[in-house]
This record gives C-alpha cells, structure tokens and sequence, in this order.
C-alpha cells in the first residue's frame, strides 16, 4: 500500500514537472487571466489531439495556436471550437460560478452551436479580439454552452432572453448574476459601436453592464430575481384541462391556411423554415375531412421546398432554412433533424398523392444521410457548417455549394453546360455574392450531369462536419430510414435504421439511460426527455418495419425511464430535465414546438402507439393526461404545437389495429404489405409475425390470429373488434381506406 501510494505520488510530481517544461507548452497567457495552475496545463497538454486545426487566428510561427483555455478538454465540437480564443472560457458548471461568487463577478453566458454562421462571426469579430477578451477574463467569469448537448441550459435563456428583449436567436449572449439569474440578454451583438449599424457594441455593452452590476447591484439582483420568476411561470406546468376536441384540429387548419403562402407555399413571407407549415397535420385533416386546400398547401409547400435553392439540388438532404420568400437562397448549414421531419413529411405525402416525385425527394434525402451523415459504428451524425474555405481559405458561407458556368461547364463537359446551366438557372451574375444557387429551373437534365457536378464539387474543400452524434436527432433520422423501408419496401433502410439504434442502445448506463450525445466514443451529459421520446419513436417504427419484437421491448423500456425520471403524474405531460438531473432555474415541461417537435408531442404518440400495440389502457390514459395538460395551448395557439396536433388526431380517431400473419418468413407478406404502404393510414399500428413463432407476450393482438390456409393473412382491427381476415391484398386495401371523418 505505501509502495503504491509513493509511485502515486512519484507519478503525480512527475506530470507536474512534465506540465513545466517547453514541450507541453500551451501557449501565452491569457490576456488579463491569472496562469492556469500546473494541473490545468497537463489536462490541457494531455487533451492535444493530432491533426486538429486550431479554430483561431492567434497563431505561433509553427503553427500552434497562442493561446489554449479550458474548453480544450471538452468534447462538444462547438466548444472546442472556442478552446484557443484568448477569453478564458469556462463550461457550464457548479466551478464557473463559485469562481464568479468568490471574484464578485457577473457571468458572461454565451450559447450557439457548431454550425451556426453568426456563432462563427461573433467568434472572429469579438472572441477573438484580444482587448475584448481581456476585459472580460478581468472583469467576467465567461461561460460557453452547447445548446445541441445542453438543450435545457439554452431553453431556460433562451425564454429569458425573449422574455427581456421579445426575440432570440443564437449566438445567444447573457449577463447573469453569480446565482444563475439573468439581468440582460440578447443574441448577435457587434463589437464596437457604429458597427454593423449598432449603436453599442459588445465591448460598450460589457463595460456598461459591469459598472451597473458594481454601482447598483441590489437593482440588478432585484432584476434578475424578477425575470427568473417570469421564466419559471414562462415553463412551469400548466393546470390539466379536459381533453382537446376536434375543434382544435378545424381551428388549426383554418389558422394554417391564414398564414399560407398561396405563391410559394409555407408560411407567408421570410426567412422561411421548413416546420413553419404543420404538412404531416395538413396531410392527416385532408384524409379525415376530404378539405382540398389542406391537401394543396402541403403539397405545394413541398413542391416548391424541393424546387428551391434550400434543396441540395447537387448532394440532396435540406438546408437549415430560406432567407426569402421563394425558398431560393438558404443558410447554408444542413442539420440532421431538418432532413429527418423532411423526409417523414415526403414520405407521407407520397403515401397520400402516390406521386412518385416525393418518394424521390426522400430517396434523395436518405441518399445524402448514409453517404455524408452516418459514422463507421452506424450513428448519424450531427450537422454540417454554413460556412467553408473560400479562395482566401478565409470562411465563405455557401461557397461549397454555389456555381459559376465555368465550374458548371468544367464539370459537365462544354455540350450538356448550356441544358445544365439553363435547368439550375447558373448564370453569369449569379443570384448569391456572385455565384448561382441552384434551383430546378425545369426542363429536361441528363442523368449523369448530377453525379458530374456532385463528383466536380466533391474535390472543394467541404464545411466542417459536427460528428457528435445527439440521441434525439438520431431517434428522428431511425424513424425516417424505418418508416422509409417499409412505404418505399427497401429492406437496406432498416438496415440503416438498425445500426444506429443498435449504436444508441448499447450506450445506455446500467440503469437503462440514455446519453444527449456521444463524441469520439465518449458520452455527454445525461438524456433529456427528448432523446427518450425520439428514440422512443424510432424504435417503434423499427419494430413496424421489421417485425423485431426486439425492438417493441426496447421501446417499453425507454418510456420506463421516462415514467419514473420524467413524468409530471399529478399534472400530466413530461418535463425535459430527470428529477434526479441539475436544479436549474425552472423545471421545464416543454409543449411548444421549434425546429424539432417538442419532446412531449411524440411522447404522447409514443403512448398512443404502445396502447394499441399492447392492449394496456395505462398508456391511453398516461398520453390523455398529457393532452389535457396542454390543452390551453392546442386551443388557443396550434400553430405552436403542430407535432401534438398528429398525436390529439390519432387520440380522437379510431386506429387501426394492422396484424399480417406469415406462414414463415417476412417476405411471404409482400402483397399484403403493399397494401399498407400505398395508402394513406397515418393512426395505426401494425403487426407482422409468423405463424407459430414467438408468443403474444407484448402484443396480445396476435391472439387466436393465425395464416389461414397456409398463406399470409392479414386481420384489421379496431379496439380489439376486428373484421373477417383477408388473403387478398385487394380486400385489406378496402378496409384501410375506410375512414372515420372529422366531426
């Protein structure tokens, strides 16, 4: 025991000593910050990694950045793309703010993402200015967040900040007392005054909030202790209401179609996003009331979507959103849960239309993800930049995907350039900083111009790649590939599917929980309420597609989780923190949607689904609860809560219980399973099981349910009553088509 304690301490000295010398020298000094202590320069020599450019201009002659902060030892793309600004950047935690405590400081709080091009401005133009920096490593403790593995840090702000300014965005930037509350907040500040038409600048408006926080600190406390109090009523749980009606569904169409863009579709005027108009829910009120004008804004929505520069018309998948109004011009970044609803949205409209025109659009899609998105081990990963290296090797937002008609003509050859330039509308001008955006300007293409162009642009330098891989987006893109291979009958998407949540289920802790994220083989912080609830999805949609009883109990123990850890049982719904998880400022019970649904819009579906499937009317009670928890918001305001409108039709309809028995294998059901995928059923389950294998054990729906006459046979069912069993695909089509309409 001594021996080993001696070369413990042998070992500790010697990376002490290690730590002084040249070799593991991390750079300069933080401008205005004590040194690190011997301890934090080993961690942070240790946590080098090799080939890793330093995301900073304040280079050494060899190349090796001046100057190296804490975030180096973190994982998150984002942060690590700050651990060689000159601010001495802290992560989040219970450390950075005993620091602000001790110093009597305010905290500098300052929330993005890796891919967000005005993250990156504000990092050039402000974090790395070396005096701003140092006014701040003087004056501040500085705090970086990475809003994708932090959802309810930036969630909590982000409320704040649009509670004192009435807008948010990101780079969010906030002034927060050392308690956590916060007394001034915004988004993209410049850094100086006068520019980017800014009346103060960054530094003006730290120097002014400082001095404010030292004159007269009990009015800041008493600031920041009101807006605290506004956030926590902001997202709190709310009181349960009776069950929504299906009046919330005819008001949500109604309001749906006051917005609609008739020219361009989506929501009138710009920027436009792609959840801005609920299609999946427009889709689902024209099945069930035959409204045509629902039917046509989705689908014109969609059409002018795939048209539109926000299509990659080169590599496929979506970018972020459209600047303007014609769904031309993008910001450029491309996000995996953007491309995993596109994809659902297309794949049901396929469904609904039978156009042939949409099932390309996800074939596109899906294309992109395995190609460009999916990791070694099977997990999709997370985004990619805006921005890549222009001429100048300077960042260029949108470089890599515009074209000249030289580069067009160069890619294509000199007879197919004048068909190409004319089908994407390359011209010599351009429509972006002097390039083209492409768009399918119509008319015929050859077929092999687009692999020439996708070949031509792969030789660019690429934008950065965030390759963490987040459990909820991954959830979102299983359900894409599950739901894919069974509408579009391609087996390898469920291969696809399979991979990544075999990657996620076997990261679970012992307890059955699930990372936010996992970066280079590491998980993050725990999950949130939404990684249970996408996942959740996505393995549903998994057993559908595959018959994997597997994958039906995974899903059971998922929502396990989130009954214990999650769930509100006196008020219903679901908040997105663990009630063992950090005490924040409010305990959030999230119901409105952003760029992703809301967790608690698919736990509700998850719910309904998993009472169908099992016959356990708990579940059905659990989801209802959860609709009536956020009754006021379905009533008064759908438009926020476009995710949950699909969950409160399902609750409100008569599902359909699908059960297609085999003689032996899947592939025997084929004619039958044709059926399902070419009609438009959303609210449904479906079971496919082979005769004599396996036991009703989780799905008592396969009860005395048996192949009739040694073929497939398939059973439709409604609350367990279900008619005569059919082997005729054509019969099974008749009884899928039947509806219960809207009242």
């Amino acid at each position: 025991m001594v021996r080993a304690r001696r070369r413990a301490a042998g070992l500790t000295l010697a990376i002490l000593l290690v730590a002084c010398r040249h070799d593991v020298d991390i750079g300069t000094p933080l401008p205005g910050a004590p040194p690190f202590d011997a301890a934090l320069v080993a961690k942070l020599a240790a946590a080098r990694r090799a080939g890793e450019s330093p995301h900073t201009r304040h280079l050494r002659p060899d190349g090796t950045p001046l100057y190296t902060n804490r975030l180096a030892l973190e994982s998150s793309p984002y942060l690590r793309q700050h651990a060689h600004n000159p601010v001495d950047w802290h992560p989040w935690g219970d450390e950075a703010f005993e620091t602000a405590r001790r110093l009597e400081r305010p905290v500098l709080l300052s929330v993005g993402y890796s891919t967000c091009h005005w993250c990156h401005v504000m990092e050039e133009e402000s974090f790395e200015d070396e005096e701003i920096a140092r006014y701040l490593n003087e004056h501040y403790v500085a705090i970086k967040v990475d809003r994708e593995e932090r959802p309810d840090v930036d969630s909590l702000y982000m409320t704040a900040v649009q509670t004192m300014s009435g807008s948010g965005g990101w780079p969010m930037t906030v002034w927060l007392t050392p308690e956590r509350q916060p007394f001034y907040g915004g988004t993209y500040f410049p850094p100086r005054d006068g520019e980017r038409g800014a009346r103060a600048g960054f530094l003006t408006l730290l120097k002014k909030l400082r001095d404010a926080f030292d004159r007269d600190p009990l009015r800041v406390a008493d600031a920041a202790a009101d807006v605290a109090e506004r956030v926590r009523q902001s997202l709190g749980p709310t009181p349960s209401t009776a069950l929504p009606s299906a009046s919330v569904l005819h008001a949500a169409a109604r309001g749906a179609a006051s917005r609609f863009d008739a020219a361009n579709g989506g929501v009138a005027g710009a920027p436009k996003f792609p959840s801005g108009l609920p299609i999946r829910f427009l889709l689902r009120y024209h099945r069930r009331t035959g409204d045509e004008q629902a039917l046509r804004m989705a689908t014109l929505t969609l059409e002018r979507m795939a048209a539109g520069g926000m299509h990659d018309q080169v590599g496929g998948g979506f970018h972020r959103y459209a600047t303007d109004a014609r769904w031309l011009v993008p910001h450029f970044e491309k996000m995996l849960y953007d491309n995993a609803l596109l994809a659902l949205a297309y794949l049901e409209a396929y469904q609904a239309t039978r156009r042939d025109d949409f099932a390309d659009v996800v074939r596109d899609i899906l294309a992109y993800v395995a190609r460009d998105m999916t990791a070694p081990d099977g997990g999709f990963y997370a985004a990619t930049d805006a921005d890549s290296p222009g001429p100048d090797g300077r960042p260029d937002e949108g470089r890599f995907f515009t074209w000249t008609p030289a580069e067009v003509e160069a890619a294509v050859g000199a007879d197919a350039a004048p068909l190409v330039t004319a089908y994407y509308g390359v011209t010599p001008q351009g429509n972006f900083h002097g390039r083209t955006i492409l768009a399918a300007a119509g008319g015929p293409l050859p077929s092999d111009a687009r692999r020439a162009l996708l070949a031509a642009r792969s030789r660019r330098p690429p934008p950065a790649r965030d390759e963490k891989i987040v459990a909820a987006w991954n959830g979102l893109m299983i359900s894409a590939y599950a739901r894919a291979a069974l509408t579009l009958g391609d087996g390898a998407y469920a291969m696809h599917a399979a991979r990544a949540a075999d990657f996620l289920l076997a990261r679970r802790d012992r307890d059955g929980r699930l990372p936010r994220a996992v970066k280079d083989g590491r998980g993050g912080s725990p999950g949130y309420l939404e990684d249970y609830a996408f996942v959740g999805a996505g393995l549903l949609d998994l057993h559908e597609a595959t018959g994997s009883e597997r994958w039906l109990e995974a899903a059971i123990a998922l929502d396990g989780v989130l009954s214990h850890h999650f769930e509100d049982r006196d008020g219903g719904g679901f908040f997105r923190t663990a009630d063992d998880g950090e005490a924040l400022l409010a305990r959030e019970k999230p119901g409105t949607d952003g760029a992703e649904p809301s967790g608690n819009s698919v736990a509700v579906m998850n719910l309904l689904r998993l009472s169908e499937l099992t016959g356990d009317e708990h579940y059905r009670e659990r989801a209802e609860r959860a609709l009536a928890a956020f009754g006021d918001a379905l009533g008064h305001a759908p438009a926020g809560v476009g995710e949950m409108l699909l969950s409160l039709d399902f609750a409100l309809d008569t599902p359909k219980e699908i059960v297609i028995v085999t003689v032996d294998e899947r592939a025997t059901a084929e004619p039958l399973l044709r059926a399902v995928r070419e009609i438009f059923a959303p609210n449904r389950v479906l079971v496919v099981h082979a005769d004599g294998q396996g036991t009703a054990r989780l799905v008592p729906l396969l009860e005395d349910k048996v192949a009739q006459g040694g073929k497939p046979t398939a059973y439709v069912c409604e609350r367990r009553h279900c008619e005569l069993p059919t082997t005729d695909p054509a019969v099974l089509a008749g009884q899928l088509r039947k509806v219960m309409p809207l009242p």
